[in-house]
């Protein structure tokens, strides 16, 4: 309902012209130390390295021995230098990955970096790393895969174990792995629990990891944007409620401006996306490299919507990142300072509006606003205006979340003066950044402009030039009829080729004899994904009528996706159909 209200308040404050509107007494969750340090790195870069990268896969199923994996010119300080090419702030390295491996010097498994050839055994990555990024002056994040397939624990568990009967051994053994690489590598900035984390580690992540931010689990304070395309929702809002948060797989879907939780959003994308998807290197991968314009877009829409980028990197078989790699985030890094590290203008403020004044008409193209976000996010809506040679004021943008950063863009056109008014806050706004910019080799398309037609939680407004494939589909049918003497349906529907990518989805099924679906019922349902069956992937919304899908993992496609669901009607012979949509920003 708040959802609802909220967006009507938007609308009617960008269609009166109302000087704006402040919310009394709202409470204004604010980021804890690193998450506020974590927000302003704005860039980080992901380190893929697995036994996967020899066998050609996305994820390593031990067919490789150990004696093969020898990346005999592994260099970290490389690996650093990259990193800086394109301003990235912290590395995140995968430690460990759904098979097991394990890069740094642990007795806990023998499946690991100390019995390979490499430097004769007595090598360790993650100190090299931690050490180059000491060098270059980068944090370091760590990615350690709750699940491990030496145990049973396959790809989507979260650590949870196929043999409950191994479930003890396995939770020792993950703890110490966590023990360990927080406390032996110097300090840890990031820790990703890919998928989410079943296993108590919260004692140590409360003694070792109290100054990191955390992705998924149980004291997870960021959240998965719900997406691999790079993609951030046109209204970024940091805050969620707390019973949300607590799920530990919490992702962009859940933001609520009047949430009592903060946990900001972590846009993760390949290079090697392109047709394709890629996180870890393959022979003649060069094709999908992203081009400079499509990493600028994914730049837009992530770090420019407010959130933080991890771009990911693939180190060949060699343990370097091939030259073509290099070469795109290079050209990516001076595309960035190109377009923003000289601003025409620039101020900052506090206050409902902001302005600036030029001796003469200037062109503008580009505006970056910024919050000060150790006050937390006040700004709910804000449009910027334009004064022309004959000073006449037009709208050149309306917008609705700031944060982090926000990059506005329209057409480009002379201006004496250009000022931003914030007509919808939670308090008065601080402004560290309103920089104004006329960028050259920049055209925009008309309807990527503005963001006030989008709603406010990010789910874009569904148009009639939008592909087919991109609306919801029917499916399949219920009908009453099929069910037992209790009236249950028992139904398993194939979901494979609708959740063919990373990404969040809704199963929306509807009666033809209620149009408000109300009296279905629903229990008993599972997801089987990642081969396995979990609850945890699937979830039941608040219209009763909805279930919400979350494919997390990126697999190969040899792994079926079957939803499971007992359905129950209160009316006599009823049926109805079964939609599908991918959820999109």
């Amino acid at each position: 309902m708040i959802r609802n209200i909220f967006f009507l308040l938007l609308t009617g404050i960008f269609i009166s012209g109302c000087t704006g509107n402040i919310h009394e007494n709202v409470e204004i969750p604010l980021p804890s130390a690193p998450q506020l340090r974590w927000q302003k790195y704005k860039k980080t870069m992901f380190v893929c390295l697995d036994p996967c990268t020899w066998q050609g896969r996305e994820y390593d199923n031990h067919s490789i021995p150990l004696s093969r994996i020898n990346p005999a010119s592994l260099n970290t300080d490389q690996w650093c230098e990259t990193a800086e090419l394109w301003g990235a702030k912290l590395i995140l390295f995968v430690a460990k990955h759904t098979g097991g491996f394990c890069w740094w010097r642990t007795n806990t498994t023998d499946y690991g970096i100390k019995n390979t050839p490499w430097r004769g055994g007595e090598g360790d990555v993650l100190k090299d790393l931690s050490e180059s990024c000491r060098k270059y002056g980068l944090d370091l994040g760590i990615y350690v895969y709750p699940g491990d397939e030496t145990w049973g624990a396959g790809i989507g568990s979260g650590g949870l174990t196929k043999d409950p009967e191994k479930q003890e051994g396995y939770n020792r053994i993950f703890r110490q792995q966590m023990t360990e690489v927080l406390t032996k590598y110097g300090p840890v900035r990031e820790v990703w629990f890919d998928g989410s984390c079943h296993i108590d580690v919260n004692d140590i992540l409360g003694k070792y990891a109290s100054d990191a931010v955390i992705l998924q689990g149980p004291m997870a304070n960021l959240r998965w944007v719900g997406n691999e395309s790079g993609y951030a929702p046109f209204s970024n809002w940091y805050t969620l409620s707390r019973e949300d948060l607590q799920t530990g797989v919490a992702t962009a879907i859940q933001s609520d401006p009047f949430g009592n939780a903060y946990a900001p959003v972590e846009i993760d994308v390949p290079l090697l996306k392109n047709k394709g998807h890629k996180w870890f290197w393959a022979p003649g991968t060069d094709h999908l490299i992203l081009t400079t314009d499509q990493l600028m877009d994914i730049y837009y829409k992530s770090v420019g919507r407010g959130a933080v980028l991890l771009l990911n990197s693939t180190p060949d078989t060699t343990g370097l990142i091939p030259q073509s790699h290099i070469l795109a985030y290079k050209a990516f890094g001076e595309e960035i300072k190109r377009r923003f590290d000289n601003p025409l203008k620039k101020t900052s403020g506090k206050g409902r509006s902001l302005d600036m004044k030029f001796t003469q008409a200037v062109k503008i193209n580009h505006v970056i606003l910024q919050e000060e976000l150790a006050e937390g996010q006040r700004v709910l809506a804000f449009v910027i205006e334009g004064m022309d040679s004959n000073n006449n004021w037009r709208l050149l943008y309306e917008g609705t979340s700031v944060g982090s950063m926000k990059i506005c863009y329209f057409d480009r056109v002379p201006l004496r003066k250009i000022r931003v008014q914030f007509t919808n806050i939670k308090a008065e706004p601080h402004i560290t950044n309103f920089a104004v910019y006329d960028i050259e080799g920049v055209t925009m398309p008309a309807e990527k402009r503005n963001d006030r037609d989008k709603f406010y939680d990010g789910i874009a407004r569904r148009t009639g030039t939008e592909k087919e494939e991109e609306l919801p589909v029917e499916i399949g049918t219920w009908d009453s009829r099929s069910s037992d003497k209790q009236g249950w349906n028992a139904m398993s529907i194939d979901l494979t080729k609708f959740l063919n990518r990373v990404g969040q989805y809704e199963v929306k099924f509807s009666s033809s004899s209620d149009v408000n679906n109300a009296g279905l019922e629903f229990k008993d349902w599972e997801m089987e994904m990642y081969g396995s069956t979990m609850k945890s992937t699937v979830e039941l919304l608040k219209d009763g009528s909805t279930f919400r899908i979350t494919r997390s993992q990126h697999t190969l496609d040899e792994f079926p996706s079957i939803f499971r669901v007992k359905i129950k009607s209160r009316k006599d012979n009823s049926s109805g159909t079964i939609m599908i949509r991918e959820l999109k920003y």
